[in-house]
């Protein structure tokens, strides 16, 4: 078991008075090496992403080519799949995510979605954060990917409640931002 002791600096809307938490964060190394792993492997299976030839007559006659990027091919069908992807990867490097980690992140959107996917691959708990005013099709993608959905009732109070939710779970708040 690798255990490292890591300091939680004060998140941006705290008071700057607020003191850098320090937690001991322990990893198993077999867990660690097979989620880095499935990472790498979601990676592999979708480092290109298709192009799209987009012909447009002036552009061709100025001996332009324009091509589109098709995001949908990931399987949560969003260019924030990728970002998502970089997330877990610099948390389990970080040893902030270890095995049973709950994940939790404030979006009501493809972030969330992309997120859950990553969580359920590595067999990790996820929690999205929102407002209720949040549309039944993205609660019902997130839920697709096996994520949970914590309702609030204002979209200013997501962070906060993020944040809450990741310190009474033992998890990790992803703050995609």
């Amino acid at each position: 078991m690798l255990c490292r002791a890591a300091t939680i600096q004060p998140m941006q809307n705290q008071p700057l008075s607020s003191p850098p938490l320090t937690a001991t964060v322990c990893a198993s190394p077999r867990w660690l090496h097979e989620a880095i792993a499935r990472i790498e492997a979601d990676y592999q299976r979708s480092a290109d992403t298709h192009l799209i030839p987009l012909r447009l007559p002036t552009f061709e006659h100025s001996g332009i080519d324009l091509y589109l990027k098709d995001e949908s091919t990931h399987p949560t069908g969003s260019l924030k799949h990728r970002l998502a992807r970089s997330l877990f990867l610099y948390a389990l490097c970080n040893g902030w995510v270890r095995e049973g980690s709950t994940i939790v992140e404030a979006s009501s959107g493809s972030t969330a979605v992309s997120e859950a996917y990553f969580a359920r691959l590595l067999g990790l708990p996820f929690v999205a954060v929102m407002p209720r005013s949040t549309s039944r099709e993205k609660v019902a993608q997130i839920e697709f990917h096996g994520g949970r959905c914590h309702f609030v009732d204002s979209a200013g109070a997501v962070y906060d409640a993020a944040r809450e939710v990741a310190t009474q779970t033992g998890g990790h708040y992803m703050d995609q931002f």
